[in-house]
């Protein structure tokens, strides 16, 4: 059984506020009781998939056969992200819903209320080879050595451009760095009216374009060793560079825009470059097939130094709220899906990347046209992202591929240390896209960084009192 609600993005993370949930605020919420006795029965709670087949097609199904399969029964309800945090805070105060509960952030604040999960890691390592480290330290806390969400998969956050627009500025192969925005981006505003699509507000894509500035600038919020030091030149010539681009490269809107914003604008030809995930490209596919023939992708551009990160776009994070009943259900059904994942990434049109990338693909039918040659998930990812299976006839071949290495230039919530509370907290109130919009607003960017550092030091100071972060200063 599945029933479904859908949330925007943007909605998700202002229901998100890390310091409410945390202290289990929450509204009154309708939740079933968990199942008592013999192990014959699983709740699910997952988000409504951005691809709607996702889930229509395949995860609703594939949750079925696998009850049935094993006489257990599943329920599974698809809730909008922004219901997502609250309701979690509800059932843990309650002690009582779900018995898996999916996230597409890292719900580190709610480890004291969930069950760690080293075990479903350790055997998963055991059978499908090393999880990726960007989902590691997503779901890892090195304080308390504790495995707070187990995580099957994410999504990769890579550019997008309008290849005619940057062909006629003279950069047919789109943009490699951060400057290229401004060289190139500025130029096609100017020269053809199309500004650049990365937003100053306090929304999602603002906030990972954010973290994606600041890192390929070599700097960062935290340091591996969770010590707050985004006070420093690097962050301040980051800043200041996005008061440039701004100037350059775009108008007052993007400060008030949503998290479809950016995707809504490439769809409708008002953006050269957007920084998201390949889902305003399917969309286009669908909405505007001539619109999604002229857009390409770029890895992470670079800095001044050749530094280069962007920011996993989704986190797949499972968690099992300690008053579980059916706990050996969950974890059993977490590791078919992680068994499974060849199809999760087909079914969401490569929306979904595995977060085990060395499983095996399972014999027999897969639900898609067998690769010659692959053997392992890897295999399909470098296959699929060199010929998308889901292509329009008559676009060009391999506009994926530059995408396929995708793991060794994105990287976790946290970067250069652990996804933790504090950097949670830090990303759910929007501080680095503030800091960013203030910059370009006119606020001396020594200014701005200062702020922003106040803000962050106070947050994490907070969360160091609950003893979930490391780190001094």
């Amino acid at each position: 059984m599945a029933k479904r609600s859908s949330v925007t993005r943007r909605e998700f993370m202002k229901a998100a506020g890390f310091g409410m949930v945390a202290a289990g605020v929450a509204p009154t919420i309708f939740i079933p009781k968990y199942a008592h006795g013999a192990s014959k029965e699983l709740k699910i709670l997952v988000w409504s998939h951005f691809v709607p087949r996702f889930d229509k097609e395949w995860y609703d199904t594939f949750t079925k056969q696998w009850g049935e399969a094993n006489g257990i029964k599943v329920t599974v309800d698809h809730i909008g992200l922004a219901e997502i945090p609250s309701r979690t805070a509800a059932e843990v105060s309650a002690g009582q819903g779900h018995d898996l509960i999916e996230w597409i952030a890292p719900p580190s604040q709610f480890e004291p209320s969930v069950l760690n999960l080293a075990d479903v890691v350790k055997d998963a390592e055991k059978r499908y080879g090393k999880q990726h480290p960007l989902c590691r330290r997503s779901s890892y806390n090195p304080n308390t050595k504790k495995f707070y969400a187990f995580i099957p998969g994410w999504t990769i956050d890579p550019g997008s451009y309008r290849k005619s627009l940057w062909e006629k500025a003279g950069k047919e192969s789109g943009p490699v760095t951060w400057e290229d925005l401004i060289t190139y981006g500025g130029k096609i505003r100017k020269e053809q009216g199309i500004q650049l699509g990365i937003g100053l507000s306090q929304e999602l894509d603002s906030n990972m374009a954010a973290r994606a500035l600041l890192w390929s600038y070599d700097s960062s919020i935290q340091d591996a060793k969770e010590n707050v030091v985004l006070n420093n030149p690097k962050t301040v010539e980051a800043a200041a560079y996005m008061a440039r681009l701004y100037k350059e490269a775009m108008t007052p809107e993007v400060f008030s825009w949503g998290a479809v914003s950016n995707n809504q604008a490439l769809i409708a030809g008002r953006a050269s470059y957007i920084l998201n995930s390949v889902s305003a490209y399917r969309s286009a596919q669908k909405q505007v097939p001539e619109i999604a023939k002229d857009i390409f992708f770029t890895p992470a551009l670079k800095g001044p130094r050749g530094t280069g990160y962007s920011s996993e776009h989704v986190i797949y994070s499972y968690i099992v709220p300690k008053k579980a009943k059916n706990i050996d259900n969950a974890k059993k059904f977490l590791l078919h899906l992680v068994g499974n994942y060849d199809q999760a990434m087909y079914h969401s049109e490569l929306y979904n990347s595995p977060a085990f990338f060395d499983a095996p693909i399972p014999s027999g039918n897969r639900g898609y046209d067998a690769v010659p040659g692959a053997k392992k998930f890897r295999d399909l990812h470098n296959a699929w992202f060199t010929d998308d299976p889901f292509a329009l006839p008559g676009e060009a071949k391999g506009k994926l591929a530059v995408l396929k290495d995708a793991e060794k230039w994105s990287t976790n919530l946290g970067h250069p240390g652990p996804a933790n509370p504090a950097e949670g907290e830090v990303f759910a109130t929007f501080v680095l896209p503030n800091m960013m919009a203030n910059a370009a607003r006119g606020m001396k960017a020594e200014l701005a960084v200062e702020q922003a550092t106040l803000l962050a030091r106070t947050i994490f100071a907070k969360w160091r009192k609950k003893k979930l972060v490391g780190g001094k200063g």
